[in-house]
């Protein structure tokens, strides 16, 4: 994700100075212009407004709060983007260290997957300052077409985990429609096409449809490469579960698909896309 996030601020002209922990990840964005640094501390010190996107919450902290890490030369006024997916109480720790460093941290995580972000076309939930809501929309417009202020610290976190906890809902659903159908003796692109114009129509039947061949640029036709990963849906589904937990909500249905989740990232799904709910349903289903 970060790679053409970071492209797509190069070609709209802003400067970039940039760091990732593998240097290959930055190859390509160097070759097109970016400044390299050795560490987030550097990136800090060159520049006044930086966009970080991380895994996990452990890797938010490390990347701010480390050795080497922003907090240690972040400049007064410095405006601090964080596109990671975390837990939202991580981004309210974030927010207030960075208080007490006179800069000001917003969460913006972000909806799309890898294409949206070739394409620019990214949704950005922004969590944060109101005031400083324009700055964050001018450079995040540059990476999305859609750049919402949600709230406070915290609330772009709160809307992408339920985000992505219908996402993940919606396409094992997909999956097994699909899978269904096709076991019927369903062609799968009529199946596609009868669902994307009558009411089981979403974004993974639609535009991400899970089965090899429907759509020529999901990644279910590519071997479920270059997409949003297994392993990383299922974080996003546990930090959905830890605030279903810590708020009495009732959410059955995401219970169920982190469960599935898990058991595909046991079973070497992890890296694939999370897509391949429905291979793993199918091949389930062929036991």
């Amino acid at each position: 994700m970060g790679n053409p996030m970071a492209q797509n601020l190069l070609k709209s002209g802003y400067p970039l100075v940039v760091f990732d922990v593998y240097p290959e990840a930055i190859a390509e964005v160097q070759d097109l212009g970016a400044q390299v640094a050795e560490s987030p501390a550097e990136v800090a010190q060159r520049a006044d407004r930086i966009v970080t996107m991380l895994p996990s919450s452990p890797h938010v902290r490390e990347a701010y709060t480390g050795a080497t890490g922003i907090f240690s030369t972040v400049k007064k006024g410095t405006l601090l983007i964080d596109s990671s997916t975390i837990d939202p109480a991580v981004s309210k720790e974030m927010a207030k260290l960075a208080e007490k460093k006179g800069a000001t941290f917003m969460d913006a995580p972000v909806s799309g997957g890898v294409v949206a972000a070739r394409a620019a076309a990214l949704t950005f939930m922004v969590g944060g300052s109101e005031d400083e809501f324009p700055a964050v929309e001018e450079i995040l417009s540059t990476m999305g077409k859609n750049v919402v202020h949600c709230g406070a610290v915290g609330t772009g976190e709160a809307a992408k985990i339920c985000n992505n906890m219908l996402l993940a809902v919606s396409m094992i659903g997909t999956g097994e429609a699909m899978n269904l159908g096709m076991r019927l003796g369903l062609d799968p692109k009529m199946l596609a096409k009868i669902i994307n114009m009558s009411s089981g129509r979403c974004w993974s039947s639609e535009i991400y449809n899970p089965v090899p061949g429907v759509i020529d640029t999901a990644p279910a036709s590519n071997n479920y490469q270059g997409g949003f990963g297994t392993a990383l849906m299922t974080k996003d589904l546990g930090l959905a579960q830890d605030a279903s937990t810590a708020t009495k909500s009732a959410t059955p249905l995401g219970s169920l698909a982190h469960q599935m989740y898990r058991i595909m990232c046991n079973r070497g799904y992890g890296l694939k896309d999370f897509s391949s709910a429905y291979q793993f349903i199918k091949e389930d289903s062929e036991k």
